[in-house]
């Protein structure tokens, strides 16, 4: 087995566990579309960085914290309601990136091309996840208690609105993360299809989002395989 087929597997594995714990509260807080509409955000980012040269995971990772922040602000300062302001950055952004991103390299970033990664590719991406990880973990007891009752979370002096821009920022990373690898099209599916799967079989939220995880990793084999 060659370094690079071992560092693909590995990030192939972690991105899965990864996407699939936070999938797993994106599905408990009813934000499903979230994940799917973001990774079509990624597109007009990816084509900027190929028209100036740079990796284009760097780009999709800016156009996504941007969307995301974007996002976070109008829920929190207009009435429109999160779910509508996802679909508008979906359907301008989608059309965006068809518009700007050159032909030839369109298909590439549609549905990702597992052969151009490199080994930089993969280390960095490893990191990310690792990272993405922690930080998911980090927050988890807020979110879930968010879940229940924002009432409560904020009763118990937690900042409420800052958790949702961190949760909607990781997010955007793990997505940003896959984009090379599956494209726009399918990373979406990354994040929510484990979850929504686990959620039929899971009896109690721990064994949800354990079976999300398990799910999130056996997917992400199948593809690198």
């Amino acid at each position: 087995m060659t370094d690079n087929l071992l560092i693909l597997l590995l990030v192939g594995a972690l991105s899965g566990a990864v996407s699939g714990y936070l999938g797993s509260f994106m599905v408990l807080r009813r934000m499903s579309l979230v994940g799917d509409a973001l990774s079509h955000v990624a597109l007009p980012g990816i084509a900027i960085a190929l028209a100036i040269g740079i990796n284009p995971m760097f780009g999709a990772l800016l156009a996504l914290i941007l969307a995301a922040v974007g996002i976070w602000y109008l829920s929190e300062h207009s009435e429109v309601y999160p779910e509508a302001l996802v679909g508008i950055f979906f359907t301008t952004s989608l059309s965006l990136g068809l518009l700007i991103t050159p032909e030839v390299e369109l298909l590439e970033a549609l549905f990702g091309d597992i052969d151009k990664i490199g080994i930089n590719d993969g280390i960095f991406t490893l990191i990310g996840a690792i990272l993405i990880f922690i930080a998911t973990i980090a927050i988890s007891k807020k979110l879930l208690l968010m879940i229940v009752s924002k009432d409560l979370a904020k009763s118990q002096k937690i900042n409420t609105s800052i958790i949702d821009l961190i949760y909607l920022i990781l997010v955007s990373c793990v997505v940003a993360l896959g984009v090379k690898f599956l494209g726009t099209l399918l990373t979406g599916a990354m994040v929510i299809i484990p979850a929504v799967t686990a959620k039929n079989v899971a009896g109690s939220i721990k064994s949800f989002q354990v079976t999300s995880v398990i799910i999130g990793v056996e997917n992400s084999g199948r593809h690198h395989t």
